[in-house]
């Protein structure tokens, strides 16, 4: 093998190991009795394990890959062991899930691992293309995921509703590549980069049929990260999918997109950062009020965390609008913070929703502290995270976000902050609520806490593992989201 393909393969080590695991759960299936197909899941969790290993391996090869397609750099490395890192959190959730609700398959686990790989192609591409080859490959494993659960007409309804709205923002996010294209000749996005500098250095402004490029590729991005105005599906698709395939949801895809999204605006677009600026503030604000506001008016447990997500994607979109290095490096650090809690959260749901996902409601959670202490106080922890409380990652995340954003003097983003913090005090309503129906009302008599599987428990303490970490000592994930942030500001 050539050296330059040898070295190619070490640079995408991890999404090489996924897709190999991947076949290798659909190519044992067939000599796997009907009784034993959970085993199928460990293989595929030493598969992502593996995986995460391998991105050390990654990290000792940095430069492009494939004539600079995929770049193998630290903020692609970072982004990787974030992804991974829920990827294997919810692998960890989905074994006894899957064994409940009768539908242990191979399928699944292969469907988790190509998923994970398009995300990781997505977090490393370095054209425009390969990253639509990445967000197709993960879009289309998710869109099948959705729908596991083939018995049930609101995991169908999820299904089609993601797959529809999907296409459709896919679609989006096509034309603008098309629109960039026509402006610039190229698709990579350190060449968009230079010829649109070019361009404002000639003409004075850049090219409307780029900043038409770029509209419509915050349209597409958007529907991913699931900011505002294009959040629409969200609590239907998060509520009606399988919880452990709403944990991953929820996490990597947002991870992988918000990932493309800074190489492409603040790369590509760096030229172009008087538009998207007020384009990105203003999604902000939608996406936090719209989130919090539909938090507050939910009974149900799985689709007020649905509508917590699209507040936290506001809360990235601070960070994101400071439009400088650390701002970049705070968005990395909160998105790291947000997979342990966000993921967490949904084990949790996973475990108590019993089969068929009946006892989704907040009341159902009555009295959990007195019949399981130790689920109710990891439950109080990832909602206390997410609300934003000292000592934990959500917390440290914030205080990153907002650090970025006051750090540039404009108004706007002095601003952002007020209603930033002005959400955090409005989502404390939702979150609190919760943690008060669990430990200060009394318990169903009709409730039998079932034991927590050991699986369960695994994903459960690597998740408050994280989250306290990331609020206590945070320092070395920051310098090491700072390097990755750096990384993509050479000069």
């Amino acid at each position: 093998m050539p050296d330059g393909q040898f070295m190619n393969l070490h640079r995408l080590a991890p999404e090489v190991v996924l897709c190999l695991f991947g076949m290798i759960v659909m190519a044992v299936d067939p000599f796997v009795g009907a009784a034993r197909k959970r085993t199928l899941g460990w293989l595929a969790l030493v598969g992502a394990v593996l995986a995460l290993a391998s991105v050390h391996v990654a990290n000792h090869f940095p430069g492009p890959a494939y004539s600079d397609l995929i770049h193998a750099d630290s903020f692609s490395m970072f982004l990787h062991v974030v992804i991974l890192s829920a990827v294997v959190m919810a692998i960890f959730g989905s074994l006894d899930y899957l064994d409940q609700e009768n539908i242990q398959r191979s399928e699944y686990y292969a469907l988790v691992l190509f998923a994970a790989a398009g995300m990781g192609i997505l977090a490393g591409a370095n054209e425009l293309v390969t990253a639509f080859v990445g967000l197709e490959i993960s879009s289309i494993a998710t869109y099948v995921l959705v729908g596991f659960r083939r018995r049930s007409p609101v995991s169908n309804e999820a299904s089609l509703k993601y797959f529809l709205l999907g296409s459709f923002a896919t679609a989006f996010f096509l034309y603008g590549i098309a629109m960039v294209y026509g402006v610039t000749g190229t698709t990579r996005i350190e060449d968009v980069q230079v010829a649109l500098n070019e361009a404002v250095t000639s003409g004075g402004h850049v090219p409307a049929l780029a900043i038409l490029g770029l509209g419509l590729i915050l349209v597409g991005l958007g529907f991913k990260v699931v900011v505002s105005p294009f959040q629409i599906y969200a609590p239907d698709v998060y509520e009606g999918a399988p919880t452990p395939v709403t944990a991953l949801l929820a996490s990597g895809p947002k991870v992988a997109t918000f990932a493309i999204m800074i190489r492409i605006f603040y790369v590509s677009f760096s030229a172009a950062q008087g538009y998207w600026f007020w384009a990105v503030c203003v999604c902000a604000v939608l996406t936090m009020l719209i989130g919090n506001l539909g938090a507050l008016m939910q009974t149900n447990v799985k689709r007020m965390l649905a509508y917590s997500s699209i507040a936290h994607a506001g809360y990235i979109l601070v960070a994101f609008a400071a439009s400088t290095a650390l701002g970049v490096a705070a968005v990395l650090f909160y998105l790291a913070a947000y997979v342990f809690m966000k993921v967490g959260a949904f084990v949790i749901i996973t475990h108590l929703g019993q089969q068929d996902e009946k006892r989704l409601l907040i009341q159902d959670y009555s009295g959990l502290a007195s019949k399981q202490p130790v689920v109710a106080a990891c439950f109080s922890l990832f909602l206390l995270s997410l609300l934003g409380l000292p000592a934990t990652g959500g917390f440290v995340g914030k205080f990153f976000a907002f650090q970025a954003a006051l750090g540039v003097s404009r108004r706007a983003l002095v601003l952002l902050v007020v209603i930033a913090a002005i959400n955090t005090i409005i989502g404390a309503y939702y979150y609190l609520r919760v943690i008060i129906t669990m430990y200060f009302q009394a318990p169903h008599r009709d409730y039998a806490p079932t034991p927590v599987p050991a699986a369960v428990a695994i994903a459960l303490v690597i998740a408050a593992a994280g989250t306290l970490y990331l609020g206590i000592l945070p320092s070395r994930v920051w310098d090491l989201a700072q390097t990755a942030a750096g990384s993509l500001f050479p000069h």
